[in-house]
């Protein structure tokens, strides 16, 4: 035999990762590490715990060895495992479609507080992407359908195929468009958007994970990243029923801009949410029945 050393186990593996990502300064190595030997060996997080020395195959070994060298290199673990979290489901996700953050699932919690669980509302989710938000409300709200809207083919196709997977194919419509345009007026009780809100000059200053792998589309917002809410505020306003809702994801210092524009387009009581980390994450209101104009 050319290499007469045993094979590496689970918990060798593990440590082994995180030492490698460690030196390459990839930011959450320990996760990163655990979530790359958990996919490669087949194994979930408790057989790390409770069966440490279950060895690698020499596949399993092989296929670990790529996703490190790929992680070092920077390349996000959603897209090395094709896939993610976010909120109670898992999302296939691939390059054409931006990876779901923790941050976002503030847009899902506040959409959620005044939805009441059998209200067959519509919901429009306006750069529907990986689906990620309008799947994580309908799977929440049983009697309610949806309508998801990209400009990009390929996420649309990724949503398409996370909607079958999650067996809710049926409450979503996909079509590809430029946000509201051929919308009905008054058309839905709820919408949704997560739109590219990073001021252009501020795209190279990101981490390479987010800078090299995720689509520009779904990033860059313009010279001071507002461009998509000046056209989006009137429009959802515009596509909203009477008392319907809108909720919708900002940059940290933009509350004050995006609230002026929804407030000029009709918005009543427009206020922003904090997320997690105490940022300011969503501007959310409702359309008031007694607007005109609007």
């Amino acid at each position: 035999m050319s290499d007469s050393s045993p094979p590496e186990n689970l918990v060798q593996a593990w440590k082994s990762a995180k030492s490698r990502l460690e030196a390459a300064g990839v930011p959450g190595p320990v996760i990163d590490a655990r979530l790359l030997v958990e996919a490669a060996a087949d194994a979930t997080r408790a057989d790390i715990v409770t069966d440490p020395h279950r060895p690698l195959t020499e596949a399993q070994s092989a296929t670990l060895a790529d996703y490190i060298d790929r992680r070092t290199r920077r390349e996000p673990v959603s897209h090395i495992l094709g896939r993610k979290g976010f909120w109670k489901i898992m999302l296939s996700v691939t390059p054409d479609v931006l990876t779901p953050r923790p941050d976002t699932e503030t847009v899902v919690e506040v959409a959620l507080r005044d939805f009441p669980e059998q209200a067959a509302w519509s919901i429009l989710d306006l750069g529907v992407g990986s689906g990620a938000i309008i799947l994580s409300l309908l799977a929440e709200r049983p009697a309610a359908k949806g309508l998801g809207i990209d400009v990009s083919e390929e996420a649309l196709a990724v949503a398409r195929e996370n909607a079958s997977n999650l067996g809710l194919a049926s409450k979503l419509a996909l079509l590809r468009g430029d946000w509201t345009a051929g919308l009905g007026d008054a058309s839905f009780d709820l919408v949704v958007s997560n739109p590219p809100y990073i001021a252009t000059d501020v795209i190279e200053t990101l981490d390479p994970e987010v800078r090299d792998h995720e689509p520009r589309l779904a990033l860059e917002g313009g010279a001071d990243g507002l461009d998509a809410y000046r056209t989006l505020a009137p429009e959802i306003l515009r596509v909203l029923k009477p008392m319907g809702r809108f909720v919708v994801e900002i940059g940290y210092d933009q509350k004050d801009a995006v609230e002026s524009l929804f407030r000029a387009a009709g918005g009543s009581e427009v206020q922003t949410i904090r997320d997690l980390s105490d940022r300011d994450r969503v501007v959310t209101g409702f359309k008031n029945p007694l607007a005109t104009g609007v």
